[in-house]
């Protein structure tokens, strides 16, 4: 018998044989030796009997170990067909939850790192167009009979080309910390007017040389959140909405609060979205048909992530009237 190999299953017969010849011969020299022969019979019956049930459960083991075996060999889940109760039954249960966790580990391991392939393709993507320019004028440059004049254009264009791959890597950053769960946002309370001032301060140059108007239509609105992180969002949204409007237009932006949660609503003059573009507007490195040229389509994905990490959403439509509409709604009760 193949079970005999088991040190554990040699020591319980030897046990259980000595016990059994012991209580034999008490038998045989206290009693008689009928007494000691059905002592001697019990124990072999006894005996046979563990045996069969001992071999039973080793080999139920030899096959959970050879199912155990053929998973990790690439079998795509472990096939328990006995419903038997008992405690081998509890095992191969919790041996079978213990394989689908781990398939599911692997699988999103696997996820992760196609992922993590595709983004690192984007990211290369984004930045050699810069860096190929960057390279292009720095070549340039270096020409000794190269004009003041042109000197002094290709010197602002690799200072801009600079802020865009600064910009870029930054952006990026964030949100590989915002991903991994390792930015710390606070839970403060925000005035939207201060949120809205904070966001919109670094586009009122660029929409003042445009003829552009920032409509700002907010009372005492507050939300629990993060101020410097939620203007950043927000301030995403809104140069997304500056850069579509045309000269002379305006991005509008109203506040209302109710007892479930805190809403932002910013809307622009511009065309409005493209209907086909709407579902994927949030989605990293998506660039719509109405994208400029130095749109990377991180900027939305960044807010939308920045938002749901304070309990928040954030949609976006085309709105009776014309134009585009963002709705963002921070929560006060986890949804």
């Amino acid at each position: 018998m193949r079970e005999l190999r088991n040190p554990d299953y040699r020591r319980e017969w030897i046990v259980y044989g000595a016990v059994t010849a012991a209580l034999a011969l008490v038998g045989l020299l206290a009693v008689s030796p009928l007494c000691g022969g059905l002592i001697l019979l019990c124990g072999a019956a006894l005996g046979g009997a563990h045996a069969v049930f001992t071999r039973r459960r080793y080999r139920a083991i030899g096959v959970l170990s050879c199912q155990l075996d053929a998973v990790l060999h690439g079998q795509e889940s472990l096939r328990i067909d006995e419903n038997e109760e008992g405690e081998l039954s509890i095992l191969r249960s919790e041996v079978q939850k213990m394989t689908l966790r781990l398939r599911e580990n692997a699988d999103a391991l696997q996820s992760d790192k196609r992922y993590l392939t595709r983004a690192m393709e984007d990211i290369f993507h984004q930045l050699r167009t810069p860096l190929t320019a960057m390279n292009l004028e720095v070549s340039l440059l270096r020409a000794e009979e190269l004009p003041y004049e042109r000197r002094v254009e290709l010197t602002r264009e690799l200072k801009k080309q600079l802020r865009h791959v600064s910009w870029l890597v930054e952006t990026l950053l964030k949100m590989s910390q915002l991903d991994a769960g390792t930015m710390s946002l606070r839970s403060d309370s925000v005035a939207v007017r201060e949120l809205v001032e904070k966001a919109a301060a670094p586009l009122a140059i660029p929409m003042e040389l445009r003829g552009q108007t920032m409509c700002v239509k907010v009372g005492k609105e507050r939300f629990a959140g993060d101020l410097h992180w939620s203007a950043e969002a927000l301030g995403n949204i809104l140069k997304n909405c500056a850069e579509h409007t045309p000269e002379g237009g305006a991005v509008t932006v109203t506040a209302e609060e109710t007892p479930i949660f805190t809403q932002i609503t910013v809307r622009d003059t511009g065309p409005g979205f493209d209907p086909a573009d709407i579902p994927h507007l949030f989605e990293r490195f998506y660039r719509g048909s109405t994208a400029g040229d130095g749109s990377i389509g991180i900027g939305l994905a960044m807010s939308r992530m920045v938002i749901a990490a304070q309990n928040g959403t954030v949609t976006a439509d085309n709105p009776p009237g014309g134009g585009a509409r963002f709705v963002i709604r921070f929560y006060k009760s986890v949804v």
